[in-house]
């Protein structure tokens, strides 16, 4: 079982003070918090990528570079890519790249993003929007398997038994980002690709019937079983107390949600009813004490049977001290109970 962290880098304004911390600043506390959790032993770090003045990491891959560096055995990987407006060969480059400087531990976590501004800015129509996903995974995968590739497709020149370079240490991981759209869900199943599950808003109950019918799928088309990997990836915060864990988050998951909701209309705050519907024991958010989040986490084990928990703490402006310590419980209270109760042989 593999517990982790992801960001998106957000810029929000303190919801106790009006300040907002600068971009530059915002891009060190991301690189504190993955040394941090490297250091307190969590299994991943993870990079969102966005094309907005709100949510600054345009190249996950940069970041993860910088990182990598600092960094000695946490993987490190994007969350996620939007691939449908990338080029998957400049996309294998950089990641090989990341590859090869932290010592075999990039991943790459492509989905087609809830937000669509990078559409118009690199030229693709929206219309296209599942046409252009669909065509450039299968570009990506082709490119994972062979140092020279000979493809055609719509939407970008065709290879001709091109030159791939630079190689990964070995095969990059390649995982599947859904939303919660069941037709995402059975592509991973189809492609024989792992599947994380980004649920925000949801009850987890809502989403056991789609992991389920994954499993189906990839067993259906023969996939190796030992590929199959399932994760989800939702906001938590975590303090020593209950009550104080609950209080001190919700101005910030509230801001969070009035300043970077993808659509105009869903951009207001949350309000208390809803913040602990989300934050109950059924609910999807996790917050409270170390125990309250192992009880949280365990719960959506027993629906979904997950290998990896992704966990996104520092959301709303929360100042970086608050980050850190959800980063330390996670890894000293957490991650221990999560694989004690684990099966024998299970990660």
């Amino acid at each position: 079982m593999e517990l982790g962290i992801y960001t998106f880098g957000d810029i929000t304004p303190d919801p106790h003070t009006g300040r907002a911390v600068s971009v530059s600043q915002r891009y060190a506390e991301i690189v504190a918090a993955a040394k941090l959790a490297d250091e307190a032993g969590l299994d991943v770090f993870a990079i969102g990528e966005h094309h907005r003045l709100d949510l600054p990491v345009s190249s996950p891959a940069v970041v993860m570079a910088a990182i990598a560096g600092g960094t000695k055995r946490i993987r490190l990987s994007s969350a996620v890519t939007i691939l449908s407006t990338l080029d998957p060969v400049r996309v294998f480059q950089d990641f090989a790249t990341v590859d090869l400087l932290s010592g075999g531990r990039a991943e790459i976590i492509a989905g087609r993003g809830a937000f669509t501004e990078s559409f118009g800015l690199f030229g693709e129509n929206l219309e296209d929007y599942d046409a252009l996903f669909a065509e450039k995974l299968d570009l990506l995968l082709k490119l994972n398997q062979s140092p020279r590739v000979t493809w055609q497709g719509r939407f970008r020149a065709p290879l001709n038994d091109s030159q791939i370079s630079p190689r990964p240490i070995g095969k990059l991981p390649i995982w599947l980002g859904v939303g919660g759209n069941p037709e995402s869900a059975l592509r991973a199943g189809d492609l024989g690709l792992p599947l994380i599950l980004a649920n925000i808003t949801q009850p987890p109950a809502n989403f056991s019937g789609q992991i389920a019918a994954y499993r189906q799928r990839h067993a259906n088309k023969g996939h190796d079983a030992g590929r199959l990997r399932v994760a989800i990836a939702t906001h938590v915060h975590v303090a020593k107390e209950s009550q104080s864990a609950l209080e001190e988050f919700y101005p910030y998951y509230s801001a969070y949600f009035r300043e970077h909701a993808p659509r105009a209309n869903l951009r207001s705050d949350i309000s208390r009813d809803v913040y602990e519907k989300r934050t109950s024991s059924t609910g999807p958010t996790p917050v409270g004490s170390p125990q309250q989040v192992i009880d949280k986490l365990m719960y959506e084990r027993e629906l979904f049977a997950f290998d990896r928990f992704l966990c996104q703490v520092d959301i709303g402006g929360l100042p970086y001290a608050k980050v850190a310590q959800s980063i330390e419980l996670l890894a000293t209270h957490v991650l221990p109970a999560m694989r004690k109760a684990a099966p024998a042989g299970v990660n």
